[in-house]
């Protein structure tokens, strides 16, 4: 129980996070079986991982395309100011602007990478005029359209 105290995970809240992640809506029951573990100890152990940060929630994905967003792209933003207050609120206004899917605050000759998901090539160009460089500290954007996107491998190993 060592690894647990220092915030790391044993072998089996992987085996259980990796059973997670291939059917995140199974019941723990379910889970427990599929793992040879009695349901009350697979219970348990998702308490603890939530508790302790390890599980941080659980989201709903949503295909942008399917709700009417099939253009997607990231944004790569360089500053020309660096304050504290004025990165903190730029960060603050892309994060909340529609279509936003991820805000990335980087290290680098960008300060920022924004993935966006769109209508239209309009879209694109109005989040980037209306959203991004209107504020001054933002010294110049580069837009790269995705033309396609997997979800990588992970950091626990699928089964």
């Amino acid at each position: 129980m060592a690894a647990a105290q220092h915030g790391l995970v044993d072998e089996l809240d992987l085996r259980i996070l990796a059973a997670l992640i291939e059917a995140p809506d199974a019941p723990i029951k379910e889970l427990a079986l599929e793992l040879g573990i009695p349901a009350s100890t697979c219970a348990f152990r998702l308490r603890t991982l939530r508790g302790r940060g390890v599980i941080t929630g659980s989201r709903l994905e949503i295909d942008p395309a399917s709700v009417g967003a099939p253009v997607q792209a990231m944004i790569r933003v360089r500053l020309g100011t660096h304050s504290r207050d004025g990165v903190e609120a730029l960060f603050d206004a892309l994060a909340t602007t529609r279509g936003v899917l991820q805000v990335f605050h980087i290290a680098g000759a960008d300060d920022f990478l924004v993935h966006v998901a769109v209508a239209d090539a309009a879209a694109l160009r109005d989040i980037v005029l209306e959203r991004i460089t209107v504020h001054d500290i933002v010294r110049a954007t580069e837009t790269q359209l995705v033309f396609e996107l997997r979800e990588g491998a992970g950091v626990i190993p699928r089964r």
